[in-house]
């Protein structure tokens, strides 16, 4: 009764609507029949399977890195460094560090297979395992990327080493992902945070997951707001930047930001006007290291030395010199050859001094002019010797190890090479006031500034004096040489880029006197430093050298002149 119901409906009722594509018939059904078992539901779903695997064969690899990365899509390869970043791989970072270094290959195929190349590309090697693999061919394709996928890979890389054995890979993957922050990187941060023991490293991570948040607009507010307090902390130029996005919102999260980005500024104000300082002594050491034989000679001598900065010249070829012998006889001890060379540098330019001063200098005492005029001269001449024995161009010297890189110290870089050099500097002006002040040497020196007639009526030979003067002078230059290659080009010119400037030191602290001559090189130095951001290098020094002919106008014998019968005289 049922199927004749069915079959045979009612004249008064209406058809039931037939399904589109069917045509009704045996063994079809009507929509609207009252049938449990519809057999074309199974069917139909097993089409649009068979579908999606034909025309969307990317589908079934989903969630597998190394179908993603073997896609040749830009936005897939993104997808599988974040899914190889999460999938606990050991050799994850290796794969991704390939990838940055674009020495990843994959070969198609199902599954496809990934390689890493050596950079010469002659090797390749399973990336999945790290074992040693035949050279998959010519159908080997390299993984493309582009600024989005290296973005990706550089926060995946800090991702993964953040739960590095070692403290200081932790921190500086802490710093990539605060300089990324890059949303996927918040799981692994949040983990590493919880087992690190280390509270500077900790407090790194701290900072990059409030970095993460303040850049996610769609974080809950109150970790935001805690974002804003942690970045305040902080600092800096990155901090200040994700603060003034954050301050360009609107609501609570706009008003803490705003008044944590003024916050930042005061801070990094002064922090700005501590790095002028710093780099202010930092040149005023390189000026009192070349002032300070200057101040000696001129002071005793009363000698305008206008071939004082070829002494420094010499001193810097010296260090050249003993780079090239250890780096040739003695490559263990090659990192001590700044240690090496300040000694023979004083006195390859004490003992060139004493020269200078045997030869010619003595029969010129008194004239200032003809010295002046002949030490000139010479200049002229030590620099074409140079010039035919090294060549003109610039020569290259190596900085150590320890003396490379830099610090951070709050707000304030410090670079290692400047720090010793200042240290140096200050070291090298004890040495000499301590051989003034101690020695016999000294002690006839100072005689000799002080009154050179009484000296010599009281016994003490001066001419003698004048000598070993000039050679303590001129190896002080060569010191500063060895100092100055590290931070100058080694030229025969390098010397005249600081003749000027140390006479202006000399005249300024007062001549003789290594008091003055250490007050006036920071001065000048720091002067310097802080009137170069405003009118300029060039302009910088002209308004220094107004000021300081102002200054002797009005103190002709500087800031601390020398005291005695013949010199107040």
């Amino acid at each position: 009764m049922l199927f004749r119901a069915v079959r045979r409906p009612s004249p008064s009722s209406a058809s039931p609507p037939v399904l589109p594509g069917f045509r009704p018939g045996r063994g079809c059904l009507r929509v609207g029949e009252p049938r449990a078992d519809v057999a074309w539901r199974p069917r139909l779903t097993f089409v649009l399977i068979l579908c999606l695997a034909v025309f969307l064969p990317g589908v079934a690899h989903a969630g597998d890195p190394v179908a993603e990365l073997a896609s040749g899509s830009f936005d897939t390869v993104r997808q599988g460094v974040d899914d190889l970043a999460a999938s606990g791989n050991p050799r994850a970072a290796a794969i991704l560090s390939a990838l940055e270094n674009d020495n990843l290959y994959y070969l198609p195929g199902d599954p496809p297979k990934l390689f890493i190349s050596t950079d010469d590309g002659d090797t390749y090697s399973d990336a999945l395992t790290g074992a040693k693999a035949d050279d998959p061919g010519d159908d080997v394709k390299s993984v493309r990327i582009n600024n989005a996928v290296r973005s990706a890979i550089d926060a995946a890389l800090g991702a993964l080493r953040l739960f590095d054995p070692r403290a200081s890979v932790r921190a500086e993957a802490a710093e990539a992902v605060f300089t990324s922050h890059d949303p996927g990187a918040l799981p692994s941060l949040d983990k590493a945070i919880a087992k690190e023991a280390d509270a500077g490293v900790k407090r790194k991570m701290e900072q990059a997951r409030a970095a993460v948040v303040i850049a996610d607009t769609q974080a809950p507010q109150d970790q935001r707001l805690a974002a804003v307090t942690v970045l305040r902390d902080r600092g800096g130029d990155g901090a200040r930047n994700l603060l003034s996005i954050a301050a360009n919102e609107s609501g609570p999260v706009a008003v803490a930001a705003k008044a944590a980005v003024e916050a930042v500024d005061r801070v990094m104000r002064l922090w700005g006007f501590a790095q002028s300082v710093y780099y202010g002594i930092s040149l005023g050491s390189v000026l009192l290291l070349a002032a300070a034989g200057l101040a000696i000679t001129f002071g005793v001598m009363g000698v305008i030395n206008m071939a004082h900065g070829e002494m420094v010249m010499l001193g810097a070829y010296t260090t050249f010199v003993v780079q090239g012998a250890m780096h040739a006889w003695l490559p263990g001890l090659y990192g001590l050859n700044l240690l090496v060379a300040v000694p023979l540098a004083f006195l390859v330019s004490g003992l060139v001094g004493v020269a200078i001063e045997r030869s010619l200098i003595r029969f010129l005492y008194g004239r200032p002019l003809e010295t002046l005029l002949a030490t000139w001269g010479l200049s002229l001449v030590l620099q074409q010797v140079v010039r035919s024995v090294f060549g003109a161009n610039n020569r290259d010297v190596d900085t150590p190890a320890w003396m490379s890189g830099a610090t951070q110290w709050g707000g304030l870089t410090i670079t290692w090479n400047r720090l010793y050099i200042i240290i140096f500097a200050f070291l090298v002006v004890a040495a000499l006031m301590a051989a003034l002040r101690y020695t016999p040497l000294g002690l006839r020196m100072r005689a000799v500034t002080q009154n050179r007639r009484m000296a010599a009526a009281m016994g003490i030979k001066t001419p003698w004096i004048d000598a070993m003067t000039f050679g303590l002078g001129s190896g002080v230059a060569g010191i500063a040489g060895v100092a100055l290659s590290q931070i100058d080009n080694v030229s025969p010119n390098l010397g005249q880029g600081y003749i000027i400037d140390s006479f202006m030191v000399v005249v300024f602290g007062g001549v003789g006197n290594l008091w003055g001559t250490t007050l006036g090189a920071l001065t000048l130095g720091i002067v310097n430093k802080f009137l170069e951001p405003i009118a300029g290098a060039v302009l910088g020094k002209i308004v220094v050298l107004v000021l300081l002919i102002l200054f002797v106008q009005r103190n002709p014998r500087g800031m601390f002149p020398l005291k005695g019968r013949a010199v107040e005289t």
